[in-house]
């Protein structure tokens, strides 16, 4: 079995979280590590038997025992960082949102078209085992045509102006945070543009979204309607209705089990047992588009980044909102 050498880049929480995974899967090595703080690379070293340990991220763009670099720095810095390993000709996978803006967006994909190099946005709920079954159950029909969506990832989130939350320094705000999931979400099962938006925003005093919803329409008549916030928890719950039935997926986000019910007909309560977090299976399918000398996979491919950032763009322009390094 070849062994796929992973270099992590920005050692937190997340980072823990998709390494813990990665020792699951016997086809992948982390390899090397870097890090802003290097007591926190030794840190992170120690606990995952590390090998390579980095002072700079551009050390770790160059270790030629790298295959793949997981970007996972906060929001800000996610255009830099990705174009420091792509620039240096390695594969790379960023931690979503990819970047801050489309204008970002288009400049990593550009460099990674011309490096030739494998790239995409850490959309990780799109491959865990309860979505890959309820997009089978979609395909086959089970619920005829989709026409209603509604999907919510809302917690409380302490105010503090300069955590990377409320920190528009740190690309903070809910919609980049967690908005992006049911956003994302909506464009998976609808597979197009809305024809219409509708959208509203409760700005923080540091100027970054703490509240907002988003309700889109599409031609056919469906409907998304789709939330998130730092201001309480919410359900965090999927409702897929379709002309025959409907799919409810608690803790969509993450999910773990699924409500099948069909008009008239069958239910089934169908669960799905994470093994870590569940960060790791996204790695299954970029390991095997590496193995296959693909550079972007088919369940979160550029095109589809592009879009969700695109109307992440226009959501924040609606409401006034702006990074301090947008005009």
């Amino acid at each position: 079995m070849q062994k796929i050498r992973w270099g992590i880049l920005g050692p937190g929480n997340i980072a823990r979280k998709f390494s813990d995974g990665l020792q699951l899967l016997p086809q992948a090595k982390i390899q090397a590590v870097a890090s802003s703080n290097p007591q926190r690379a030794a840190s992170f070293a120690q606990d995952f038997k590390v090998p390579n340990i980095h002072e700079s991220y551009e050390s770790l763009a160059n270790d030629p025992e790298v295959d793949i670099i997981y970007v996972a720095t906060t929001h800000n810095f996610h255009e830099e960082h990705a174009l420091i390993c792509i620039n240096a000709g390695k594969n790379v996978l960023v931690e979503k949102p990819l970047a801050t803006n489309l204008m970002q967006v288009d400049r990593i994909m550009n460099a990674a078209k011309e490096k030739g190099v494998f790239l995409m946005e850490a959309m990780w709920t799109r491959f865990i085992p309860a979505w890959v079954e309820i997009r089978k159950w979609i395909a086959d029909g089970l619920i005829g045509e989709i026409k209603y969506l509604r999907a919510d990832f809302g917690f409380f989130g302490k105010w503090d102006p300069l955590n990377r939350k409320y920190n528009p320094e740190l690309a903070g705000g809910a919609l980049l945070d967690i908005g992006i999931y049911p956003i994302a979400l909506a464009y998976m099962l609808f597979g197009e543009e809305p024809s219409r938006v509708e959208t509203m925003a409760r700005l923080a005093k540091t100027g970054v979204d703490e509240q907002s919803i988003y309700l889109f329409e599409y031609e056919n008549g469906a409907i998304a309607e789709l939330s998130s916030c730092f201001t309480g928890e919410t359900g965090r719950e999927a409702l897929i209705l379709g002309t025959k039935g409907q799919i409810r997926v608690p803790m969509f986000w993450k999910a773990q089990e699924a409500f099948l019910d069909i008009h008239g007909g069958e239910s089934r309560h169908s669960k799905f047992e994470l093994a870590s977090f569940g960060l790791q299976y996204q790695a299954i399918y970029i390991m095997e588009a590496l193995l296959a000398e693909k550079k972007e996979t088919e369940w979160m491919p550029w095109a589809e980044t592009r879009r969700i950032m695109k109307r992440m763009d226009s959501l924040r322009a609606s409401w006034g909102m702006k990074y301090p390094w947008e005009v």
